[in-house]
């Protein structure tokens, strides 16, 4: 089973892709995506995945788990070719489980093909429907499939033709990453709402979902996917063709705010960057008298840094992770999970005792953990402790690929500002301004989904299967 102690919306999945130019490359294809995928372990940590092409038939070895978890070099061993892609997952649609662990390997009418698909349709049960009344048949439960299914109604065309033709019929977030026999595909939703990017590794071509998987593994970074775009890499090279073009780019704010590493550059903005730049804005809002600044690790320090900075406060590590902790097979009991957040967490009595704390996260999703941590810095001793926040209150739910809460259980969508102070028994509460988070991004709002803030979601809903 899956421990989780976190309060926090889990993320979509991760992909990565490598196309081999020269099969007698020192670089091993089903390695160098497994140290790919490791990159990306904090995108998906229920199931993994690697499919490996020889140019005529396609193996594959997934399972539930961690990275380190599900490949073995005795896998490795056996995942030989110059093609290959790879998963992380966290369920968003579809059970955790692994007939709906991916990549999804299938033969259609032009051969074998693997796919790998960070993101959410929004016409799934339209999509569904339609392809069941063609004959279709389902074994899993993801919206994956359906995009494998629309894959093979197309199959007359060439591969690239019969992915523009399915990129008019989804409708939604998709970052996907295809092998075919022969060559690897990628593909990105009109509105960019899932990252994905384009690495060079000695002449050899990488698709990844952050540019910090590039670095993992020595690549560099070329560019960005364009909203709307299909990449082609084979032994021609690699091409592209603009299927479609949106109004408007819609990337996805909490890429920024939590999910990617600060590492990643995604769209030409650089995550840690970003978010320091949000804390700079945040603390300009705030006008918070203190002692100093501590974080919620890791997804709040590059903020409550940026914080520390703008308000001329030290920045402490006042709050210690333990990070062996997140996965465990042992069922905890009742009064484990009460403590679930002091088997992450402890607060250091000898930085917080006596201190006004300015405590920084990225995020409040239900309060439940915020509330514990500041009991927490309560009982080391802090004389007041003041949460900032770096995001906007979050009050409506993601139907994109983010596996976000009922909008009921959003704490912001049930309690105003000073009614979560209170639950979370906090002396002050502050959130940043979406005008302070536009300012401190230096992009004007239209290029960002921020749905989960404002209610304004730039894809209709009403077809989600919730």
């Amino acid at each position: 089973m899956l421990y989780e102690i976190e309060d926090k919306f889990k993320d979509e999945c991760g992909v990565f892709g490598i196309y081999l130019n020269n099969p007698d490359s020192a670089i091993d294809a089903s390695r160098a995506t497994f140290y790919g995928l490791y990159a990306l372990q904090h995108r998906g940590q229920e199931s993994t995945g690697i499919a490996v092409s020889d140019g005529h038939r396609i193996n594959l070895h997934k399972g539930m788990g961690l990275v380190s978890e599900v490949i073995n070099e005795q896998n490795l061993e056996k995942l030989q070719g110059h093609i290959a892609i790879g998963h992380v997952r966290y369920s968003t649609t579809g059970e955790s489980g692994l007939v709906n662990s991916q990549p999804l390997v299938f033969h259609y009418l032009n051969g074998m093909v693997a796919l790998a698909h960070n993101g959410n349709l929004v016409n799934t049960v339209e999509l569904r429907k339609r392809l069941a009344t063609y004959g279709s048949v389902f074994q899993t439960t993801t919206d994956t499939e359906i995009v494998a299914n629309l894959l093979a109604r197309y199959s007359q065309d060439t591969m690239e033709d019969a992915l523009a033709k399915c990129m008019i019929d989804m409708k939604g977030a998709f970052a996907l990453v295809i092998m075919g026999e022969d060559r690897l595909v990628g593909v990105r939703d009109p509105m960019g709402i899932r990252p994905l990017c384009i690495g060079d590794l000695n002449g050899n071509y990488v698709l990844t979902s952050e540019s910090a998987a590039l670095d993992t593994i020595g690549a560099d970074f070329v560019r960005d996917v364009n909203p709307g775009e299909i990449v082609v890499i084979d032994k021609e090279g690699m091409r592209s063709q603009q299927v479609l073009n949106s109004p408007r780019s819609a990337h996805c704010i909490f890429e920024y705010i939590y999910f990617a590493r600060p590492d990643s550059t995604i769209d030409g903005i650089n995550v840690y960057q970003a978010r320091r730049s949000m804390g700079r804005q945040l603390a300009r809002e705030c006008g918070i008298e203190a002692d100093l600044v501590i974080s919620v690790p890791d997804s709040g320090t590059s903020a409550a840094l940026g914080y520390a900075e703008e308000a001329g406060l030290p920045f402490e590590e006042g709050l210690m992770k333990n990070r062996y902790v997140g996965r465990t097979f042992i069922r905890p009991t009742q009064q484990m999970r009460e403590l679930g957040v002091q088997l992450k967490l402890n607060a250091i009595e000898e930085v917080v005792k006596g201190k006004r704390i300015i405590m920084v996260d990225d995020s409040i999703v239900r309060g439940t953990t915020s509330k514990k941590i500041v009991q927490m810095l309560r009982r080391a001793g802090a004389s007041e402790v003041h949460m900032a926040v770096a995001s906007p209150p979050t009050k409506f739910p993601c139907y994109y690929g983010i596996d976000t809460s009922r909008r009921e259980e959003l704490i912001a969508n049930n309690m105003d500002n000073d009614e979560i102070r209170e639950f979370i028994g906090a002396d002050s509460l502050n959130y940043i301004s979406r005008e302070g988070m536009r300012d401190a991004l230096q992009k004007n709002y239209p290029f960002f989904c921020d749905a989960c803030f404002s209610g304004s979601y730039p894809l209709p809903i009403e077809s989600v299967e919730v």
